[in-house]
């Protein structure tokens, strides 16, 4: 059995939990056919009733798939959607979930992270994420810096912190595969400083250009990075003010995952934090968007409270 067939296996069974006679849904595009049919063939091998649907490619992370696709999502058990630009955060998903749907997004996947990132362990890495999304909902301020000059605070205050831990077998449970990180949605209006994206940025094909977002009152109101500041803008720009809230802080907690330029392994390397443009609607926010940009910022200490969980991207609390 190849790496790719194993690592499909692991998510349908493992981390869904599919078992025989469940209707599984897999969402692809034409960059993740071979992904998609590898989790579809994975399904069928475990007895599901298993369907695969193509959608033509999102513009944007975030956007809405087809209205008869999102329909489609609620009518079944488990739902992998292995699709060029994210559909977490929208609507169809957060339905899905209310309806009682497991859900795994695969945004981005390639065969290569496939194969790598799901034979973490993920005891360990579910233990993290559950340990730093507890740590977010505790605090009431955070604090980022990193030699790169990022320098910005935000409000964590009455918002929740939620564990993406990879193993979403409960009832409308919903996450990322590979998985591995603690998130929360900052209170809109509180950010204020400067993060300086030195990892990676979703949409964008600058891996490790530097990129100087500076935030006043929850909004981003200048980009700075030449090309991909200019990429950013593009496509944050028709979309006004909301596009641009400061809507996510996540720290990462798988220790497979490394910055490839693919944001949805990028935001789960252990050692980074990641913080989103957007909507951050669907875990605990107010703004709704069609769009949700993660920025990586790596190495960074973080104080919640004025207490360093992370110094120079090293756990420590």
């Amino acid at each position: 059995m190849s790496d790719l067939r194993k690592a499909a296996l692991v998510a349908v069974r493992d981390c869904m939990g599919a078992a025989a006679g469940e209707n599984v849904l897999v969402i692809m595009d034409k960059g993740t056919r071979s992904v998609g049919m590898a989790l579809f063939e994975a399904a069928v091998s475990l007895g599901c009733e298993a369907m695969v649907v193509e959608i033509i490619p999102r513009k944007r992370n975030g956007e809405e798939p087809p209205q008869p696709v999102a329909e489609l999502m609620r009518h079944v058990d488990v739902v992998l959607a292995p699709t060029s630009k994210s559909i977490t955060h929208t609507v169809a998903r957060g339905n899905a979930c209310k309806a009682g749907v497991r859900v795994a997004t695969l945004p981005g996947i390639t065969e290569d992270c496939m194969a790598r990132t799901l034979v973490a362990d993920y005891d360990g890495v579910a233990e993290r994420a559950e340990k730093y999304a507890r740590l977010l909902s505790d605090g009431k301020n955070v604090r980022i810096t990193n030699a790169e000059g990022t320098d910005i605070s935000m409000s964590l205050e009455g918002r929740t912190g939620m564990a993406d831990t990879g193993i979403y077998r409960a009832r409308g449970s919903s996450g990322n595969l590979p998985a591995g990180e603690a998130f929360i949605a900052p209170v809109e209006g509180t950010a204020n400083g400067v993060f300086v994206v030195d990892g990676a940025m979703a949409g964008t094909k600058f891996a490790g250009t530097k990129i100087k977002i500076n935030v006043v009152d929850g909004y981003a109101v200048s980009i700075e990075g030449g090309e991909a500041a200019k990429a950013i803008e593009d496509m944050i720009g028709p979309l006004g003010m909301p596009a641009r809230n400061i809507a996510e802080l996540g720290i990462g907690t798988n220790d497979h995952a490394r910055i490839t330029g693919q944001v949805l392994e990028d935001e789960k390397v252990m050692g980074t934090i990641h913080i989103a443009l957007g909507d951050n609607s669907n875990f605990g926010g107010n703004v709704r968007v069609a769009s949700h940009l993660d920025g990586i910022v790596v190495a960074p200490t973080v104080e919640v409270d004025g207490v360093v969980i992370m110094d120079s991207g090293k756990f420590i609390h």
